[in-house]
């Protein structure tokens, strides 16, 4: 992630989906469920994360700060509910 990258933070709360894109979306892109309800979109000439999508995230706020350490992602925010 460059210096100064945007972030858009979507939470649909009927549907307790948190999805946080990192930047403009990639011309090319995919997703992944790299677990039960965990999303990673990529894209697909680069390989760079470009979106992190969390289902059921009230319940699994802690798995947020797991991804972001394991894909060595920054978010400059801290969420809370």
């Amino acid at each position: 992630m460059e210096e100064g990258q945007t972030y858009d933070v979507y939470y649909d709360e009927d549907g307790d989906f948190l999805e946080i894109t990192f930047g403009e979306p990639p011309e090319n892109e995919g997703t992944e469920q790299i677990e039960s309800g965990i999303f990673i979109t990529k894209n697909t000439d680069t390989d760079e994360i470009s979106a992190v999508g969390i289902l059921n995230f009230k319940k699994r706020q802690y798995i947020l700060k797991e991804i972001l350490q394991k894909y060595n992602l920054k978010f400059p925010l801290k969420i809370a509910f």
